[in-house]
Formats: structure tokens, sequence, C-alpha cells
């Protein structure tokens, strides 16, 4: 009996998808728009999206042109009680409502302004619930951060991998050593000393990351992409992300020109034009197209390789192969033996795979300019993962009304409504309410919600705490104060954000 107990145990352990994943991965199939439901979309068959923490730590110390956030955001104080409950208990609604496995920012305002040990807490809350934690920051912190961030107070390793996606352009005001740069090339130093560090952190305590370049763009610095991607995708980053700016947050702002002249074919252009070739995105699509644009790939020396060939009958054939017989597996969250018993579980069940795999990676290092230069290049260490994207956002008086209507379970009539709405059904990046169980696109938290949220916030969290007066004491602390447990104001109640 025990025997039996035992190989069900490992039967369900190395089970190539996990049930709860299956469920989620059809549900979220079944809900998108049927525009979006092609041979190339990744959502409902490979992932459920992405997700992002809200209502966290929405102060920053950079003033940028336009910022997303609203006008209360940097009258909030941080935190880290309250950063650490909040993301405790969204991760929870997400792992309940989206499975046991997703990519998840920790994202508010600054995240170097959080303790490293609250950092720390709310990345190991993160993991707790099956999320891969990306730390979402400007960038402008040192090693000695890093360090506490990455080790404990023994000096040893926390994580054996960290996460960041830092945001660099030159319509950020404040950053040490450059407080108001005129290009983007003046950044370039910048950027790769933040590379740096996690160089050194990996060098001296074996601590492995993923780094992220993010990047917003209007008129004053689209005609810059070009020089910035060229520079750039030799630092070290794994990712490039471009933000075409959208009219969201404080209005005050929106400064840079007409933000609507900047489109997603305009930066993508600008980002073939630096790397000087072609970046193919059709073969895969996460979302819907308007707003998402993602060239899966590699970079070999200073060339960029596409991971499939939108014009190759055999590599779409090896897509939808690796969709259909490997889309549920979790790659990312599982240890080398368990992953190799899974996939050897799904050949079995499809061995034809496996020639078309062989096929596919022919393909790949052909493509890639032969054996012997991706030997060499594999040699030299310069054969490295590279994703270039461009999120489309959209603009808070396009999102408002949409949503007003999907909350009501209406359909707009207006062509341009209706297709906003299409965009939020499909949209690949979800942050979870668990006062309401609900979770919300991205572009209706930052539209919608992050002003009344950020309001409440601005009370429950003040950047000043003014003490009763009272017998003993009736001056303005200069500390702030505790919450008492159980108070209407306890940082762990969370917030009474209604969405509809």
């Amino acid at each position: 009996m025990r025997k039996l107990s035992w190989w069900k145990s490992l039967e369900r352990a190395t089970r190539p998808v996990h049930p709860v994943t299956e469920r989620v991965l059809a549900e979220r199939w079944a809900a998108l728009p049927a525009g979006v439901r092609t041979d190339q979309q990744i959502l409902g068959r490979h992932a459920v999206g992405c997700e992002g923490t809200h209502g966290v730590f929405p102060k920053c110390n950079l003033t940028c042109s336009p910022c997303y956030h609203s006008k209360d955001a940097n009258k909030v104080r941080v935190d880290g009680a309250h950063t650490v409950a909040q993301v405790e208990a969204q991760m929870s609604l997400l792992e309940a409502k989206r499975g046991p496995r997703a990519h998840a920012q920790l994202i508010g305002g600054e995240v170097s302004l959080l303790d490293p040990e609250d950092h720390a807490a709310a990345l190991a809350a993160m993991r707790r619930h099956g999320r891969e934690p990306m730390s979402m920051s400007h960038g402008d912190f040192g090693s000695d951060y890093l360090r506490a961030l990455a080790l404990d107070e023994k000096g040893r390793p926390r994580f054996g991998r960290l996460s960041f996606a830092a945001h660099f352009d030159s319509l950020m005001r404040g950053r040490t050593g450059i407080p108001r740069p005129r290009t983007e090339v003046e950044l370039n130093p910048f950027r790769a000393r933040f590379v740096e560090m996690f160089r050194d952190l990996r060098r001296d305590h074996g601590v492995r990351s993923y780094l992220a370049h993010t990047m917003t763009i209007t008129p004053a610095n689209l005609d810059q992409v070009s020089e910035v991607v060229g520079e750039v995708s030799r630092m070290g980053f794994s990712m490039l992300s471009f933000q075409p700016a959208a009219h969201v947050g404080d209005e005050r702002r929106w400064t840079g020109g007409d933000y609507r002249t900047v489109g997603i074919d305009d930066v993508w252009d600008q980002l073939e034009v630096g790397l000087g070739q072609r970046v193919a995105w059709q073969a895969l699509q996460v979302g819907d197209p308007r707003c998402n644009r993602t060239g899966f790939g590699i970079r070999v020396d200073e060339r960029w390789v596409p991971m499939f060939d939108p014009d190759s009958e055999g590599d779409l054939a090896a897509r939808d192969r690796a969709l259909a017989h490997f889309g549920g597996v979790n790659f990312g969250g599982t240890t080398p033996l368990v992953l190799a018993v899974k996939v050897l579980r799904v050949l079995a069940r499809h061995p034809g795979d496996v020639t078309v795999a062989v096929a596919w990676v022919r393909r790949l290092v052909e493509r890639s300019g032969g054996g012997r230069r991706v030997w060499s290049s594999l040699r030299r260490g310069v054969v490295t993962p590279m994703t270039y994207v461009v999120h489309n956002f959209m603009d808070a008086a396009d999102v408002a009304p949409a949503w007003r209507l999907m909350q009501a379970d209406l359909v707009a009539s207006d062509p341009a409504v209706r297709a906003t709405q299409e965009r939020l059904s499909a949209c690949a990046y979800a942050m979870a309410h668990p006062e309401t169980g609900e979770l919300v696109p991205a572009c209706v938290q930052h539209s919608v919600l992050d002003p009344g949220e950020n309001e409440q916030l601005r009370r429950l969290l003040p950047l000043t705490v003014v003490e009763p007066p009272g017998p003993a004491k009736s001056q303005t602390s200069a500390q702030p104060a505790q919450p008492v447990a159980g108070d209407e104001h306890s940082l762990t109640s969370g917030f009474d954000l209604r969405l509809r």
C-alpha cells in the first residue's frame, strides 16, 4: 500500500501539466476574443499572462514626463509591513485564480525605496505562491543595496536568481550623476553600470540574474531608439522593452508632444534600424497585436536570430506542436530531473516530436550562421537569449468608458470603444484585488483605479503622522505612528476599492 502511494505521488509530481494549469489555460483561451484565438497566440496555450502588484509602494524618487502615477502617489510613505501584507494577499488570489505558476512583477513606485529586508520578504512571498518575481526599478541604486537584498545577514544568497527590469530614458529627472539627461546616449554608462552590478554579484556570490531594460517613447526620443537598441543589446540585458507613452496618470506631466503620433509600428521600425536587420515577431503573439509585439530569439555575436521564423513552414509546424504538446509544461519552475521526466512523458505520447525538434534545431543553427560559427560563439559566451518587446498602452480617456460598459456586461456600439473592450479582454497583464476577488487589466488599474487607490493610501500611509493631543504628548510625531491591530487603518486590512 505504501509503495502504491509512493508511485501515485511520483506520477503526480512528474505529470507534464498540472491539472489546475490545464484548467486555467482552457478558461483563459475560452475568454479571449475570437479575433486573437490564432495559431500564434500564447495566452491560453502556454501561459495565462503576466501579473503585477499595485498599491504596495506607489512612491518614487525620480520625476518623469510623462508619469503614469496619479498625483497622490508621492504623498504615500513606503512601509514594508504594508507592502509584504499586500503582496501576500494579491499573490494568494492570483494563485487561486490563475494557477500554480506565472511571472509576476513587483511594481509600484520605486522598488529600491523598500528596505532590502522588506524587498526580499516580498519576493519570497511571491515565490511561495508559485510566482517568478521581477522587481521593477529605475535602476538608480548601488551595489550595497543589491547585496543587502541578495544576501542574508550571514552573507549567504537568499535566492538562486534575481530578476530586475530597469527603466532608463532621457524623460526621467533626478538620477544620481545625471539629473537632467539631454539625450539617450548620455545614459549608456549608467545602463552598463547597472548590468555590471549583477555580474559582480554572480562572480562573488553565485547569484544569477535576468535583466530587462524598459524605456518610454515619445516624439522627443523616438529618433534615438535605434541607437539605444544598437548599444544596449550588447550590454547584458536579456530583454529590451519599449512603451509608446499613453495619456495615463498625472496629467501635469504630459509633456513632449502629442503621444498619439508614436505607435507600435514606429518603434518597431526604429528597433530594426538599430539592429540593421528584420526582427520577425509574427510567429508568436501575446494577447492583442494592437497592444503587444514580441520578438523571441537569441543573439549570436551581433546578430539576432528568431526562435521561430514566420516564413518557414517547418518552423511554424514545430511551433504548433510545441504549443499543443508542451504548452502547459512548467519549464521555469521545475528541477532539471523532474523536468526531464515530464518531457520524456510527453515524447512517449508524441514520439514524432523528436524528429520535428531536431529539424527545428538544425534550421535555427543554419540561420545563426552555421554549426561552426555557433560552436565558436558558444565557447566565447556570446550566444545569449534576447527578447524585443513593444507594449502599446491605452489612454485613460479610452479605457474608462470601455471598462464601465464591460462592468455592466455591455458591448459598445461605438467601434473605437468596442476595440478598446477587445484589447482589455485580451490583456496579457493582470492585477489582483483581494477585497473583491477580481482581477483587472493593467490599463484599467492605472487609468481607472489608481487615482482612488492612491488617495486612500495617502490617508492610510501619510508621509507625516500627526498624533492626537493627549495628557502626556500633543506635538507632531517625527516618526510614523504604528497602526493598532484591528484598527480600520491597519496596514494589513487592505482597501475597499470597489470595481463596480
